[in-house]
Parts: structure tokens; C-alpha cells; sequence
């Protein structure tokens, strides 16, 4: 054996990944092939096995040279078309041409549905002079088990096939070729790496056959004359490097045409299967719907089946090293079930089942879900989100009444739903963070979940034969429901009268020790400076409150609804070539600096294709299809040329050097699925001329029976002050207690032991109904588990 050369260097710049801004994505529909794959700039990016959450490649790409004083890389060289042959199979074709005009490569990407083999037809065309002037070189940079550091690479031959090889942590990946390589080489980037040594010689010199545990790249020449101006790379992977060989040499025997064949096949089929919500275009027309379609299916992973990453992308992806592990190749609760709603809104019932099962499998033992976790369920962050754990609840009911779960399905998510509800009893309403992670308080959109959540529950209560819990349930969906004006409402501030409204919901508000809205409160603002880091709740507001009209808790064309538009609108919403188009709140600073430069803590918070797919939701409840249809076209026209739908949109000048242009992807992330989900919903909304999603429990409870809670709660966790004559003072513990109480400033007392709701909560009605306007209710606890008394009173004011 010879004795290895090893590369200098050790261990390589600090490594990155690489562009966010993806122009397609892909994976085979098979249990076979754990393997995804992205691709932009004309080359393929992050590769992904044997799960969605773990990235083994930064990219591939070829570097052209002719020995003497030409060198050219393609992503930086060329430019790029890319399109699907086959609609609704991402198998794709690219085609780079050199800017000088030189060459032209033409590319054919997808993976094997036998095993993890990413495969790339090629074929190199001369533009100005013969192929022998030419050398074509691949160049791939490992990222095995999502770092850039800590992996070795080397050259060796399997069974006598020449392959460049790379490993980590129990994953490996070989590199190999249809046709001979002439030279091969590892090393360390920034230093001993192929782009060096080509950059300099324009021919490979080096000739390093191992690279030990840091950043590494493999390069290899292409043997052009055998190749004949076509030939087949293929990237193998397995828990080591003989079996990732092993499975590069078996595709490549089998041949591309056999994997395409089969790989089209089983991607028409589901699609096939599909509902037919596809919109009538012309011919030069991307359908949107199909790309969404690829993009909701290709983020299910098939080792954890369910399991959907939020992007197949790291925002800022060239800026973030390996200290940023998860990037958004994680699993969020709340992505996740959105994306559900919308595979059930194309049909795609099977899948949406895997989701609900896989969210049984991955639910905390106290019954919420993590904030966001790996596909195995161990959680990445550390955060508690209210709506994660209503909104699981809420897709049981979805997939119920689009009949992809059985009378059986049902009644074996009970468990999961129960203990979800008990979980949401015992914390909510109030969200330690909100849906954009950042604040906690009161949010529209996480109570209006809540409270959708626990109708349904009390729904599947009434199933399962647990009628108290269903009562209960509702009493408390009534009370929150019955709060919200007071918890998130705000009128006679400066905006009412600057923006002309008498009042408007806020995007959060905490609460004093009275229990009176915050709107003098001080919230704190994530991700900007300090300067720009606390804001006044009565001056922050998001689309967020349209929650309201979703999920059935407000009509369309309720004032407050309508006056509350007035003001996202004149603060919030940017009107752009595409169409209108909203900002998640004012302030926000999740988004590039001004100067284009990436989020790295602080930034400005771009505009959001997916709050222009809500909003035309919103239209089509307030009776406006034509609105609705407008909003519709947007969200397509936000989307690249692969139709892939960005997380945000570039808002500002453009920035030619950053890639940043008015109206066009930003680089957070691309594509999101809960943007293509929502776009997919809002196809089935229109063409059912109703709210996809809309809970009809809420609807029919409080729009049309406009129920009004006779209770007025009272918690430790939320301390309400006042209440409306003629209702029940309902004080609520989480442990045994006793409730000694007046109505006459202690001259007379009763005493009221605290029921056991058999769910961790003790409830005490206190027959307060004939209590007169303006008199308080004074009370305190007795603990009889510790025989010990509160010692201090609370007091409840009659009269709002």
C-alpha cells in the first residue's frame, strides 16, 4: 500500500455553508433513498442523509481550465437556466453557459430509488475550441454530519474503481465516475484544496491522497476523451466508506436512464394521486402548485416518516459556520403542522397521517412539543410556544373531516389530544414566546389556536365518553374567548387617532398587577439594536390578529377587525411589481442590514410572502374573491424561477453585488415549506370558495351561537381584576385549596373547597351573580395539602 501524502493545511478555514436562495430541491419518493439534494448557482449545494436534518455536502461544482492561463468556475462563471423536464418530478436539468462564451455544461440531477446515490448526468460542450483544450474538474466540499470540521477525506480505488472518499461520524460518502478520472486529490480548504492548486497552476499538481479530520474538499480531473462529452458522477453514502462505494459503483452499473425511469414513475404517481388544483396558465407559466407539491413532499424524512424540516436550507447559509448546526433542517411543531394542512389541502392523506403519528411519537411527557427538535424528537431549543402545542389538536380535527382518518385514527389520537389540552388548561393562554419566537404575552395568534384547540378537544371529549372534560373545556375556550378585547385590545391612543380608528388589536401585550392591558408596557424587541429594543405594546401590531377571522373566533367585517387592517396597513404592508405583500410587525429585525449585509443577531426584518397568502385568506372570508385571486398571483409571482417561495422578499434598492434585488428572494430561506403549504391552501380555499382551515367549532359557537361565557376566570398566572355583573367568579388552583371569600369587606365570609377537574386544575365557583356593580369580592387561599394559609388577599371588582 502506498504510503499517503498527506495535505498541509490542517485543519482549513473555518468552514461555511453555502447559499440559502436554493433554486430547486429534490429527493426520490422512496424508502430506499434517505438522501435529499438542493442545488443553486447552476450547482448542486447541501446534500442531506441519511435524515432531512443532517447535511453532508457544501456543494459540487466543476472548474474549468486549460493548463496554461484559463480558469473558470461555473457558479461564479456562468450563468445558470434550470427547469423540471417532467412537471411535478424534481428531477432536473441545468444548463450553465460560460460568460466568455467558452463552454457550455448541461447537467441531469436526481437521486436513485435503490439506495443513497445522488446522481449527475453531464454533458460538456466546447463553445470555441476542442475539447482538448479543456480540463474539467469536480470539486466537492464534505459537511458530513452537518459540520465542515472534523472530516477526513483520502483517494483510494473499491474493487478497483477509482473513488475520492470522505467521512464522519459514522457517515461516509464516496465519489466516483463513469469514466476514468485522470488525476485525483484531497485536502484542506483555503490551502491545499483543488481550488488552489487550479486557481494558481490551472492544472492539478497536487496530488494529496488523505486529508485527516478538518475542512476538507475532494478533487478529480475528468477524463474528457473517454468520456466523449457525457458521463455520470455519482455520490454514494452508508455508515462507512466501503458501503457508500458499494452503492456509487452499483448506480452507476445500473445506469442513469434506469434510475430516471424509475424515479419519474414513482413521482407521477403521487402526484397523480393528487388533487387537480393546478391554475390555468400559459405556457411560459411555472405551476406553483406542483412546485409546492415537490417542495412539502421532499421534506418529509423517510427514516423518521412524518418527521418535515422547516427549509432544506440555513438562512444566511455562507455565513454561518459550524456553530449553527440546525439551520432550519429542524423540525418546528408549528411548520410542521401547516405543512400538513397543506398536503391534506392537495389530497396527499397518507401523508398527513404519517405527520399525526409522528407528532404522537415526539410529544413531551406534560403533553406540549418542543420548540423545535431534531427528526429524533430531542429538542434543539429550549422555548415554549403555546400555539405548538394547540395547533397539533387542531390538525386531528382537519384530517378528520377530510376524511383521512378512520373512526379508528381518531379515537387512537385521543391520548395525544387530551394531553395537549390538559397542557394548554394548565399554562395557556399566556405564550412564554410568541409565533415568531421572540416575545412572551398575550398574542392574537396563539390564543385564537388555543382557543380553536380546546372546542375540538372538548369535541373528541364527548367521543371518548369524558363529558366533565368537555364541559370544562368550553367554559374555558368561553372565558378566553370573552377576554380577548381585553387582553389585546386598545383604543383612544395616538395611533387611533393618527391612523383615524377608534381602536386596534396589538401584535402582544403583558399585563400589570391589575390585570390592565400593558399598552404603556415596554415590550422587548428581538434582533435589533439597543437603541430600537423596547417598544411600547401600544405600538406594535402585526398581521398576526387577522388569527382572529381564521380561526373563527371574529367576523371579517368586524370594526375592530377592519380598523385594525387601517393600521397594519399604513405601518406594515409594502406594495411591490408582484403585489402587495406584509411585514410580520413593525420593528422587526429578523432580515439583512440596510446595507445587505447577512442577519447576524440584528438586522431589518423583510416582507413575507406567507402573510400575503394569509391575507388573501382574510379577503376570501370577508366575501373579496377578486382580492383574493390578486394575493394569489403575488404569492406566485414571489416565487423563483423553480417556483420555490422564499421566506422573505428583498424590500429595498437593490444590491446588485449581494444578489439582492427590490421584490426578488432576500437570503433567509428558500424555499419554506409553510409558504408553499399556505399557498396550497389557498388554491383549495378558492376553488371551495370557504376557509380551508377554518374550525367550524369556532364558528358555529361564536359567530353564529355568539356564546358568551357566564364565568369570569381568575388564576395566579392571570389575576383579573374586574368582572361583569351577573357572572360567577371562577377562581381556578393548581393544587388542593380552599377559597375563603367576601363580598362585604370581610364582615360576612364563605368558604368554598376547590373541585378536582381530574385534569391538575381545582376549580371553586363563587356565587358572586347578584353581587351589585362596584363591589369588590375579596378572598384568599387556604392549602390544606400543607395546612398553610396564603396570607395575602385578592380582590375582584364587580363591574367592567
Amino acid at each position: 500500500m502506498d504510503t499517503p501524502r498527506y495535505a498541509p493545511g490542517w485543519p482549513g478555514i473555518p468552514p461555511s455553508l453555502t447559499s440559502s436562495a436554493k433554486t430547486g430541491v429534490g429527493t426520490a419518493h422512496s424508502d430506499q433513498s434517505p438522501l435529499w439534494f438542493t442545488f443553486s448557482h447552476g450547482i448542486l449545494n447541501e446534500l442531506y442523509y441519511p435524515g432531512v436534518d443532517q447535511a453532508c455536502m457544501r456543494d459540487m461544482e466543476f472548474i474549468i481550465t486549460d493548463g496554461k492561463d484559463f480558469f473558470s468556475e461555473e457558479k461564479r462563471h456562468a450563468k445558470s437556466v434550470a427547469n423540471c423536464p417532467t412537471e411535478g418530478v424534481p428531477a432536473y436539468r441545468l444548463i450553465n453557459t460560460c460568460d466568455q462564451g467558452f463552454y457550455q455544461i448541461e447537467k441531469e440531477i436526481l437521486t436513485d430509488p435503490q439506495r443513497p446515490v445522488l446522481l449527475q448526468r453531464t454533458r460538456f460542450k466546447s463553445l470555441k475550441a476542442s475539447p482538448g483544450n479543456y480540463r474539467l474538474h469536480v470539486l466537492l466540499a464534505a459537511h458530513l454530519a452537518n459540520c465542515g470540521y472534523g472530516n477526513t477525506a483520502w483517494v483510494e480505488d473499491y474493487k478497483g474503481v477509482p473513488m475520492l472518499f470522505a467521512q464522519r461520524d459514522g457517515t461516509a460518502l464516496a465519489l466516483a465516475c463513469s469514466v476514468p478520472w485522470r488525476k485525483r486529490s484531497v485536502g484542506f480548504v483555503g490551502f491545499s484544496d483543488g481550488w488552489q492548486d487550479l486557481s494558481v497552476h490551472k492544472e492539478m499538481r497536487w496530488d494529496y491522497t488523505r486529508a485527516e479530520s478538518g475542512n476538507v474538499a475532494l478533487t478529480a480531473e475528468i477524463d474528457l476523451e473517454s468520456a466523449q462529452g457525457e458521463f455520470v458522477i455519482a455520490i454514494g453514502f452508508g455508515i462507512n466508506a466501503a458501503a457508500a462505494a458499494n452503492r456509487a459503483r452499483a448506480s452507476l452499473q445500473e445506469g442513469f436512464d434506469s434510475a430516471q425511469n424509475e424515479y419519474t414513475r414513482r413521482w407521477m404517481d403521487w402526484q397523480d394521486s393528487l388533487l387537480k388544483l393546478d391554475k390555468t396558465r400559459g405556457s411560459d407559466k411555472k405551476n406553483v402548485y406542483r412546485a409546492s407539491t415537490i417542495v412539502m413532499r421532499s421534506h418529509e424524512s423517510t427514516n423518521f416518516p412524518g418527521g418535515m424540516i422547516a427549509s432544506l436550507a440555513v438562512p444566511w447559509g455562507f455565513s454561518k459556520g459550524d456553530e449553527d448546526l440546525g439551520g432550519y433542517h429542524l423540525v418546528w411543531p408549528r411548520d410542521l403542522v401547516e405543512s400538513a394542512g397543506g398536503l391534506l389541502a392537495a389530497g396527499a392523506h397518507e401523508n398527513a397521517r404519517r405527520v399525526l403519528s409522528f407528532l404522537q411519537a415526539t410529544q413531551e411527557k406534560d403533553g406540549h412539543w418542543a420548540q423545535n427538535m431534531w427528526l429524533n424528537g430531542s429538542p434543539y431549543w429550549g422555548g415554549v410556544q403555546m400555539d405548538e402545542t394547540a395547533l397539533p389538536i387542531l390538525l386531528v380535527d382537519l384530517a378528520w373531516r377530510e376524511k383521512a382518518l378512520t373512526p379508528e385514527d381518531r379515537l387512537r389520537f385521543w391520548p395525544m389530544v387530551k394531553q395537549a389540552a390538559i397542557y394548554l388548561l394548565r399554562n395557556g393562554p399566556i405564550s412564554p414566546q410568541d409565533r415568531w419566537e421572540e416575545v412572551s404575552g398575550y398574542t392574537p395568534f396563539t390564543i385564537s389556536a388555543e382557543i380553536a384547540a380546546l372546542l375540538v378537544a372538548a369535541e373528541m371529549a364527548d367521543l371518548n365518553h369524558e363529558p366533565s372534560m368537555a364541559v370544562y373545556l368550553r367554559e374555558v375556550a368561553d372565558d378566553w374567548n370573552s377576554a380577548i378585547d381585553r387582553w389585546m385590545y386598545v383604543s383612544d391612543t395616538d395611533w387611533c387617532r393618527k391612523y383615524d380608528v377608534k381602536g386596534y388589536y396589538l401584535r402582544i401585550a403583558t399585563m400589570n398587577a391589575e390585570e390592565e392591558i400593558g399598552s404603556q408596557e415596554k415590550i422587548s424587541i428581538k434582533n435589533v439594536t439597543c437603541d430600537k429594543s423596547v417598544q411600547l405594546a401600544e405600538h406594535l401590531v402585526s398581521p398576526d390578529s387577522l388569527a382572529l377571522v381564521r380561526f373563527g373566533l371574529r367576523a371579517a367585517d368586524d370594526p375592530r377587525i377592519l380598523d385594525t387592517i387601517k393600521v397594519i396597513d399604513a405601518l406594515l404592508k409594502t406594495d411591490m411589481p408582484q403585489g402587495a405583500i406584509w411585514h410580520r410587525y413593525n420593528g422587526d429585525g429578523y432580515g439583512e442590514h440596510a446595507d445587505g449585509l447577512p442577519f447576524d443577531g440584528t438586522g431589518i426584518g423583510r416582507a413575507w410572502p406567507l402573510l400575503t397568502g394569509e391575507r388573501a385568506h382574510y379577503a376570501l372570508a370577508a366575501g373579496k374573491k377578486e382580492e383574493a385571486n390578486k394575493l394569489l398571483a403575488a404569492l406566485e409571482n414571489f416565487a423563483n424561477e423553480g417556483g420555490l417561495i422564499p421566506e422573505q422578499i428583498w424590500d429595498a434598492a437593490d444590491i446588485p453585488q449581494r444578489e439582492l434585488y427590490f421584490g426578488r428572494p432576500s437570503g433567509s430561506a428558500m424555499p419554506l415549506v409553510w409558504a408553499h403549504a399556505e399557498y396550497v391552501k389557498l388554491l383549495r380555499s378558492l376553488r371551495d370558495g370557504r376557509i380551508f382551515d377554518m374550525p367550524p367549532q369556532t364558528v358555529q359557537r361564536y359567530l353564529v351561537e355568539k356564546k358568551i361565557s357566564p364565568y369570569t376566570l381568575w388564576r395566579f398566572t392571570y389575576r383579573r381584576t374586574s368582572m361583569p355583573c351577573g357572572q360567577v367568579l371562577r377562581v381556578e388552583t393548581m393544587a388542593p385549596a380552599m377559597i375563603h371569600w367576601s363580598a362585604d369587606n370581610w364582615k360576612t365570609t364563605q368558604d368554598v373547597k376547590a373541585k378536582d377537574t381530574g385534569l391538575g386544575i381545582y376549580v371553586a365557583d363563587l356565587s358572586t351573580q347578584k353581587i351589585p356593580d362596584k363591589k369588590d369580592i375579596k378572598f384568599t387561599f387556604y392549602w390544606p395539602d400543607v395546612d398553610h394559609w396564603e396570607g395575602e388577599d385578592f380582590s375582584v371588582r364587580v363591574g367592567l
